[in-house]
């Protein structure tokens, strides 16, 4: 389906130059009266971002959820009020229904002020037509590389012979500074790689950053780079000529093989009586002098505030409007046809829709027997990703190349690897990029696909940007972060996390889980999955753990409260021992001594701090009585934290250093991590706090 109108048009009409410098003239306004923002490049992208949307974008203001849209991606977010005006000029309804418009004229008047639908950067979920959260340079264009591989993955699983149900393109406009950020870097290698050629960046390349010319630390040839990539280079002379950015998107409409990045020199500010100093190309707001000269330029009524001339609300209507509509009715055929045509599809294509998992995704989701040795949680992990992903055809994933060490690999019949020319694999080699990865990810959860990351626990601190942000957007993908502790052994204090689960558990919104066995991870994934608008990440064991006997200890299903009572005594105990992970097997341990000895101990299994917090006090206080001061905590990670369950008299075991280099054992008996460790601790609390 193309939603261009017939080639490149040569010059421009009235109506479209008064478009483009209401654009302009709305970002000089709200950026003045809120004295704060930044209008330079609103009103030098304008001619940019109008022949975009008007000419060419394929999106129904109507319906802006429609699931085949082309995607926006303000990359530049501090740009906003670019976007701002766009939706309010081009009509775009409000998500929640109803007649009011996404963005009215008093929206824009209330620009960056409390609660306004116009915030300083875009958000998504606050603002209708905002796809992704954009305000940390390289995330948005990070996540339109996710964007497009999900559009292709979707193409690949859901189109039908003549019937493209998706089919979209993704635009981003980045800035020199995008392009600094090292994960655009890494967005767009692997972007090349597979050969998008659903994505196209617009460089907004105005030479300026905050603290002047960007020759100051940026000397290199971006056009260079990006055909190193193996991206389409295209440039644009001058921000102004509608002639060449139209000439470009033609050109990258019509390429089938590669990515698209257009190069387009800008003048910040452009348009104003002169150009701003680099002192001021990043300020608040122009200065009322520089605002009427601005408008002098465009022969625009120096007085006039927030102004929109006639005929332009209706020229978007013609345009976007009315080109949106009918690529959105020509798409509601396709689906009722592909639908009738196929039975099966049409359950999985309803279900993609709805946002809903299939029937019966859970029904193979294995029940693990008791087993002394047991198993790695990484490897139960493994087991039962590979049991839920044949059901739910909509998820995919992968590892930041330790797919082997994470257990991530999806094995069965017709999984696939997502490649080149194979964009309907469902395992992604994501290589190193770490960062990427997590910006990636979550562009695969903005467009409604149900995707997961994995690394070592440790280089979590590489995704924290995206892992914030995916919690910032609600969207409910997951990581996988294996190698949890120390026992990681010999590859050292590097590779061993000791704040990683403390800064997650930091992070408002993610649910952070660390399962003691194998039906606890099959638990966690249950909870994991029926997250509706929470990102989570598990953190999983590289060595063997033991599966508890249930018939013995209580049921793992425990796991979506987040924290439960595994083991008791008889009436109310004398000490309670708390843990996460693979340290919950050594309360266990202490607690078997302990009632062998006539010590009433109770041992709680703590695999998220997150869901125990959102107990009520009752179920909270049932878990861990406020009357029992005697407590041990055990983790292997930082003791910050602790004390919140452990008490301020109790005890926590945990880590006050870095760790070491040395087989497992050896490391468990220097930081203190034995059943005899945890049995003392727990023989003292009880006698100090007997009752």
């Amino acid at each position: 389906m193309s939603g261009a109108d017939a080639g490149p048009k040569a010059a421009l009409s009235e109506v479209e130059k008064l478009s483009i410098d209401t654009i302009r003239t709305l970002a000089i306004d709200a950026v003045q009266k809120a004295n704060s923002g930044h209008a330079g490049a609103p009103m030098a992208l304008a001619p940019v971002a109008y022949t975009l949307w008007n000419r060419y974008l394929r999106y129904d203001p109507a319906r802006p959820h429609w699931p085949n849209r082309d995607r926006f991606v303000l990359s530049a977010g501090h740009a906003s009020m670019l976007l701002y005006a766009l939706l309010h000029l081009a009509g775009v309804a409000r998500e929640d229904g109803g007649n009011e418009p996404a963005v009215s004229l008093d929206d824009i008047k209330q620009f960056r002020q409390l609660d306004s639908r116009t915030p300083g950067h875009p958000e998504y979920h606050f603002t209708t037509g905002v796809e992704t959260t954009t305000g940390p340079l390289g995330q948005g264009v990070a996540n339109s590389v996710g964007m497009a591989m999900g559009g292709r993955f979707l193409g690949e699983r859901l189109n039908k012979p003549e019937l493209p149900l998706f089919d979209y393109n993704v635009y981003a406009i980045c800035s020199d500074g995008d392009l600094m950020e090292g994960v655009s870097g890494e967005a767009a290698s692997i972007a090349g790689h597979l050969r998008l050629s659903n994505l196209c960046w617009i460089y907004d390349n105005n030479t300026i950053t905050i603290e002047g010319h960007t020759e100051l630390a940026f000397g290199e040839e971006v056009a260079t780079r990006f055909l190193a990539y193996g991206w389409q280079v295209l440039r644009v002379a001058d921000a102004n000529d509608v002639h060449a950015i139209a000439s470009a998107l033609e050109t990258f409409l019509q390429s089938s093989d590669r990515p698209t990045i257009i190069i387009v020199n800008s003048i910040i500010g452009y348009g104003a009586p002169k150009k701003q100093n680099t002192a001021k190309a990043h300020s608040d707001a122009l200065g009322e002098d520089e605002v009427k000269g601005a408008k002098r330029a465009y022969g625009w009524p120096e007085d006039a505030q927030f102004l929109v001339p006639d005929g332009v609300v209706q020229n978007f209507r013609d345009g976007i409007g009315a080109r949106g509509a009918a690529l959105f009715s020509q798409w509601e055929g396709f689906l009722k046809a592909a639908k009738e045509a196929d039975a099966e599809h049409a359950e999985d294509v309803t279900a993609f829709l709805e946002g809903r998992l299939p029937e019966g995704w859970d029904r193979d989701i294995p029940v693990f027997p008791a087993d002394a040795k047991g198993l790695a949680t990484r490897e139960s992990s493994g087991k039962v990703l590979n049991a839920i992903a044949p059901h739910v055809p909509f998820m995919l994933g992968g590892s930041a190349d330790l797919a082997p060490s994470n257990k991530t690999k999806l094995e069965f019949e017709g999984a696939g690897t997502l490649a080149p020319f194979e964009p309907g694999g469902r395992n992604i080699h994501f290589g190193v990029r770490e960062h990427a990865m997590g910006s990636i990810v979550n562009g695969l959860g903005l467009v409604g696909l149900r995707a997961y990351g994995a690394t070592f626990l440790v280089f979590a601190d590489y995704m924290r940007p995206p892992i914030r942000l995916a919690s910032l957007m609600e969207l409910p993908i997951f990581h996988v972060f294996t190698h949890d502790s120390i026992g990681v052994g010999e590859d050292g204090p590097t590779h061993q996390p000791v704040e990683q689960l403390l800064s997650l558990r930091a992070i408002p919104g993610l649910v952070t889980l660390r399962p003691a066995d194998a039906n606890e991870v099959a638990e966690a994934y249950r909870l994991i999955f029926s997250l509706k608008n929470q990102p989570a990440v598990l953190a999983l064991s590289r060595q063997p753990l033991p599966t508890l006997d249930r018939a013995q200890y209580a049921s793992a299903a425990g796991v979506a409260k987040g924290a439960y009572v595994l083991a008791d005594s008889e009436g109310s105990p004398d000490v309670i021992l708390i843990g996460s992970g693979s340290e919950v097997q050594l309360c266990v341990s202490a607690y078997e001594t302990l009632k062998a000895e006539g010590v009433k101990a109770r041992v709680v299994s703590m695999p998220s701090w997150d869901l125990f917090e959102r107990q009520d006090q009752a179920y909270r206080e049932s878990v861990l009585p406020p009357d029992v001061l005697a407590r041990v905590a055990v983790e292997q990670g930082s003791v910050i934290g602790w004390d919140r369950y452990a008490g301020s008299s109790g005890a926590i075991i945990g880590m006050h250093t870095f760790g070491s280099s040395a087989p497992l054992k050896d490391l468990l008996k220097k930081f203190g991590f034995t059943p005899d460790k945890v049995l003392e601790a727990a023989r003292d609390q009880a006698r100090r706090h007997r009752r």
